[in-house]
């Protein structure tokens, strides 16, 4: 497999992951989505709930692509820029969405991807090998030590952390380590706001700081493929598969007594994420080496060149598909699902019928950017 082929293939995976996101963040009714594309409420699974760790394993896949390098402070200024970047692009989009200081999410997506991406380009650059030129080489090992000793200290923290007034071991929405973490740091006016418990109480953030170490293992796993790409390029993407196929049957086998919840990412989660993520991947690398798919292919290619841009274009497309511009007060999105809706008479088919649209329309405004040779390269 050339160089140009692992790329292509990452690009699709990673383009796949984000048409996915968009696909999910934007329906038509929120009362009415399919259920593959609605995230499990609590414990459970659906393939929804892979959109976002398969994302986080491309992250690690880009990172690993990346090396050998050579590092010095100018490295750390990009990787520090580039982290701070997403930060503030998340935030300024919060706050064109809801300008409401008192009940400000600090924690979310764009945010979870830029403090995986420090912690984990930090632990690759320290625990890499350096040659002669002063390049420094990744050290497969010490990638793998850093994704399970994150999910077993996860692992400990959820099973035996005390939660005060719950205890320790409990999974329930309220009584999570993770869940108290973020009330305790962040309060609970500036987490999720649909982060409740039974009682309507806000009790939890999905993209957490506590629960960010376990999605550690997604990316540091990422960065694992890359490093069979580079090592065995002709066997790699049958490697990555049957690597996947293990980490997935692992991530299963541990769901009855850690069970999978996206909610606070637990290992067993994280495992199965990790599996399916790779397994896709394998398949997005077949598929790059036969020119026919590969054109097939080509939107996914398009996203996944323009990854973040094109997440990005989706919220502020959400955002303002929300505001209540319309005569009576009407949102383009109700207007916009009611006229879909009267052709589809199924609700949740129309309502993927809008994500699909919104969908193109984010595909629209990349292909011209794409043709000019323009990514956002934070």
């Amino acid at each position: 497999m050339t160089a140009s082929q692992r790329l292509e293939g990452l690009d699709i995976f990673r383009g796949l992951a984000v048409a996915g996101m968009i696909l999910v963040n934007t329906p038509g009714s929120g009362d009415h989505i399919w259920w593959p594309l609605d995230h499990a409420a609590w414990h459970g699974f659906t393939p929804t709930d892979l959109v976002f760790p398969a994302f986080l394993f491309a992250v690690g896949a880009a990172l690993g692509l990346s090396f050998p390098r050579t590092i010095d402070g100018r490295s750390w200024t990009r990787i520090l820029r580039r982290a701070a970047l997403l930060v503030l692009i998340a935030w300024s989009i919060q706050l064109l969405a809801r300008p409401d200081i008192a009940n400000f999410r600090f924690m979310g997506v764009l945010q979870r991807i830029a403090l995986c991406y420090v912690l984990v380009s930090a632990w690759a650059i320290f625990t890499a090998r350096r040659d002669e030129e002063g390049r420094s080489h990744l050290r497969p090992h010490f990638l793998l030590i850093g994704a399970v000793d994150a999910l077993i200290l996860y692992w400990l923290l959820l099973a035996f952390a005390p939660v005060p007034g719950h205890g320790a071991g409990l999974l329930t929405p309220e009584g999570n380590i993770a869940g108290w973490v973020d009330r305790s740091v962040f309060g609970t006016a500036h987490i999720w706001r649909f982060g409740t418990d039974a009682a309507g109480n806000i009790v939890y953030d999905p993209e957490g700081l506590l629960s960010t170490l376990p999605a550690l293992a997604n990316v540091l796993f990422g960065m694992l493929a890359a490093v069979v790409w580079k090592h065995e390029p002709g066997k790699a993407a049958l490697r990555i598969l049957a690597a996947g196929v293990l980490l997935a049957l692992l991530g299963w086998a541990l769901s009855p007594w850690m069970p999978l919840n996206k909610r606070i990412w637990t290992p067993s989660y994280a495992l199965l994420t990790t599996g399916l993520s790779a397994i896709l991947l394998a398949g997005c690398m077949a598929a790059a080496g036969i020119s026919s798919v590969k054109k097939a292919l080509a939107p996914l290619h398009i996203f996944g060149m323009n990854a973040i841009l094109g997440y990005v274009l989706s919220l502020l497309i959400a955002i303002l598909c929300l505001k209540p511009i319309l005569p009576g007060g009407e949102t383009i999105n109700q207007w916009g699902f009611a006229r879909i809706n009267a052709v589809i008479a199924d609700p949740y088919l129309a309502s993927f019928l809008y994500a699909v649209i919104i969908l193109l329309i984010v595909l629209a405004a990349l292909i011209p950017l794409h043709r000019r040779g323009i990514h956002l390269r934070l």
